[in-house]
Parts: structure tokens; sequence; C-alpha cells
């Protein structure tokens, strides 16, 4: 049996089952998708934007799905203590793939502001969640993110009226937790309205020792003049694989800060598709990659420039120790009328050990000629001379090498707006470095 042909069967079978526990607008997509994902089946590494990570392998596996939304006995609140320094939010949970809302946050967000179940706020808004849900995650472009839009049947919405500022960043803890192999079908969708500000900062964390595939959607739309901070860091384990597929829409003058951090997982793949509709419209896309043993993570992006007089800056950088494989594709499509665009691509990557394997592609296509644009990658290992140097004056080889390695991956850190979260993140990266184990100090669930 292919792979996508389980997927096939379970959904002629379940389908009743899986629309009765959802709401309209996401069942209105629901049979558009699963005929594009017959079409299409899982993309081969012949597909261009998969040609470094098997998608079909990843999927093979009978992974059990709770379609029936049976409830997971536990209180993440009670259970979950992760405590950033600082760094005050609004701390919401996923259980796998539904929203927590037994018991909410003690915080008062700004008027008109929505942070809620995507189901919940489909049935109460019918017609608002169908003007965006599933409009710029196509389909018939892509089987995973046909495959999330067949399956997905909760998720969160976040929503910023016209003109007002979140100053709290919106914490949402993305818990895997099952006593079987499990796989979870996640959707996110995000409205920043004209002038709208906030920050989002989404953790990934595995609770139990069993094997995870979770698919991700992430809708946002940010209209003119607003902005949108995106942060999303993976902290799982060896047995997860993650398929993330991102998709932003920014309007004329809007700002994106979108960074995607990986300390701990096993297999991820996480794909980008920005497009400017507006002018003057700026993003900044920063990756930071420490795998080690057999770890993979396939980082793929697209940034589409179709108007004028916008700005696009990306930077990713690994660092690959053992056995662990990385891979980055990134493609900038400067359209025709885009003319002035500003737009710089950049991809490092050190591999420490002569069994770390680092693909890189960087890609610009342009069609308008007055534009600045540049791209480049390099891939290398620790410098010889530095280590001697050091080790000349008293430092061990294994805390120089950390040194370097954490002194190469900060830049991408110093990126990130939100200061105490930066303060947090040199921590955990240092943590990863020295081979301890990430847990957060009081946390019940990561045992």
């Amino acid at each position: 049996m292919n792979s996508e042909q389980q997927y096939i069967d379970l959904y002629t079978e379940a389908s009743e089952m899986i629309k009765s526990h959802s709401a309209e607008p996401l069942n209105a997509v629901r049979d558009r998708a699963f005929a594009d994902f017959k079409a299409q089946g899982f993309p081969t590494r012949k597909v261009e934007r998969y040609k470094y990570t098997d998608m079909a392998a990843l999927f093979s596996p009978d992974y059990g799905l709770n379609l029936n939304r049976l409830a997971i006995p536990v209180n993440p609140y009670d259970a979950f203590k992760c405590d950033v320094p600082n760094l005050s939010t609004s701390l919401y949970f996923i259980v796998n793939d539904s929203f927590y809302s037994q018991k909410l946050p003690q915080v008062q967000l700004p008027a008109g502001v929505i942070v809620d179940s995507l189901r919940h706020i489909a049935a109460e808004k019918p017609d608002f969640i169908a003007k965006y849900y599933a409009q710029i995650a196509a389909t018939h472009e892509d089987a995973v993110t046909a495959l999330n839009t067949m399956l997905a049947q909760d998720g969160l919405f976040v929503y910023v009226p016209k003109n007002v500022k979140v100053d709290r960043t919106i914490q949402i803890i993305n818990i895997l937790r099952a006593d079987v192999d499990l796989m979870v079908n996640r959707r996110v969708l995000v409205v920043m309205e004209q002038g709208a500000e906030a920050k989002l900062l989404f953790c990934d964390h595995a609770t139990d020792d069993r094997k995870f595939l979770s698919t991700q959607v992430i809708e946002a739309y940010v209209g003119d003049n607003a902005s949108l901070e995106l942060n999303c860091l993976e902290e799982t384990h060896l047995k997860n694989v993650r398929v993330s597929n991102v998709y932003i829409e920014q309007q004329a003058n809007s700002r994106v800060n979108h960074n995607v951090i990986t300390l701990h997982n096993g297999v991820t793949r996480n794909r980008l598709d920005l497009v400017f509709k507006g002018e003057g419209a700026e993003c900044h896309c920063n990756g930071c990659v420490v795998a080690d043993k057999q770890q993979h993570v396939d980082n793929n992006t697209l940034i589409d420039h179709q108007v004028p007089h916008c700005t696009s800056n990306e930077l990713y950088k690994y660092v690959l120790d053992e056995n662990a494989v990385g891979a980055f594709a990134g493609r900038v499509l400067v359209r025709h009328d885009a003319q002035k665009t500003i737009s710089q691509e950049t991809n490092q990557n050190l591999c420490v050990t002569k069994t770390a394997r680092m693909y890189t592609q960087p890609m610009l296509e342009i069609y308008a000629d007055d534009v600045k644009c540049a791209h480049g990658s390099t891939v290398g290992q620790l410098n010889d001379a530095a280590l001697f140097y050091m080790q000349q004056r008293g430092i061990s080889l294994k805390e120089a090498k950390l040194l370097l390695e954490f002194a190469f991956i900060n830049e991408v850190i110093d990126k990130m707006e939100l200061e105490p979260l930066r303060d947090r993140l040199h921590h955990l990266v240092e943590k990863r470095f020295r081979g301890e184990l990430n847990k957060c100090e009081g946390c019940k669930l990561c045992k």
C-alpha cells in the first residue's frame, strides 16, 4: 500500500465523523482538499521543494488519530510551569490539536482581541472565518496542506482589530500527549487588521515517549501598517516528526518578523510562503537550528515580491553535530512589477563532524530591473586556528568548541525583538550545546 492510500481510505470511511466534531467553515473545504490530496499524492524527492526530505516515508507508519475528540485527562496550567524570566505572557495551550478551553489565563486582553478555539469561533462567526480560512494555504499546490485541511478539526484563532496594540506576548504551548503513537493535525489562523500589532510565541513540546506525527498549517493575514512577530520554538524529542507549513500575506507598509528555532527534534520539515500584496511592506525571516545524533531539519522558504518597494531579509544558521542532516532551500521571487525591491538571503552552516551533512540552495528569481538583491551560503567547520589559540590560553578543547558554536548561532537569536525571549534562548542554546536535557524547572510534564 502506498503512503497516501491509508489516508484516502481513512477519509472515505470517517469523513462524517470528522465533520461532526468540527465547524462549517472548516468542513466546507474538506472535500475539495481531499480531492486535491488524491490527485497529488505525497511529493517525491523529484519535486523541487521536497528534494531533501522523503515525505512518503514520514507518513507511511500507521498512527492513531483522535477523530472522536476524546478528552485528554490533563490540566496543563497545573502541570506545565515553564517560566521565562521577565517575560510576561498571555499563556494558552493546545493539547495535541485541540485548543484547551476548560481553563483560560486570567489575563485581560485589549478590547476586541480574540484568542480562542478555531472551531468555537468558526461556529459563532462562520462568515468571518470562511473569508480567511484556507484562502492562502492552497490545497492544490501542496499535498501536506491538503491533508491537514481535510483532517484538521480544531486549532487556534487569533484576531487583533484595527489599530489595537497587544503589548503582552501571546504564548501558545503545543503539547503532544498520548499513550499510543499519534498523528495530530493542527490549524492556526491569524488575522491582523489595519494598524494592529502583536507578538506570538509558539512552543512545541512532546511529553510522552511515543512516536508523534504532527502537521501544522498557519495562515497569517497582516493588514496595512500592521506588525506581527511570529516566533516558533521546537523542543520535542527524537521520535517526533513535525511538518509545518506557514503562509503569510502582507499588505501595504506592514511588518513581519518570523523566527523559527529548532533545538530538539526527530525529523522537522518547515515551509514558509510569504507574499507581499501591498507596497512598502517589510519582512525579516530568521532560522536557528541545533541538531545532532540522527536528527533531520529541512527549512524551505519562498518570499514572493509581487509589488514594488518591499524589503525582505532572510538569515538561517545551522550547527550540525554527529550524523545530523540539515537542508535549506530559499527562493526569492521578484515579479515584473516589483521595482525598488530590496532583498538579502543568507544561509550559514557549521558541520562540527565529518559525518554531518548540509544541503543548501539559496535562489533568486528576478524579473524586474531596478532592484537590490543578494544571496549567499557557506558550509564550514570550526576554525582550527581559533581552537588552538583558545587552548593556548587554558580553555579546554570541549569548551572552546562550545564557545565558537555559541558565538556562531547568536547572530540569529540577537535579531529577535523580544529581549526577555532572546535572553532565555541564549540560556537554552548553551544548555543544548552542553548536551544537557532541556527541562524547564517546575514542569511536571517533561519528566
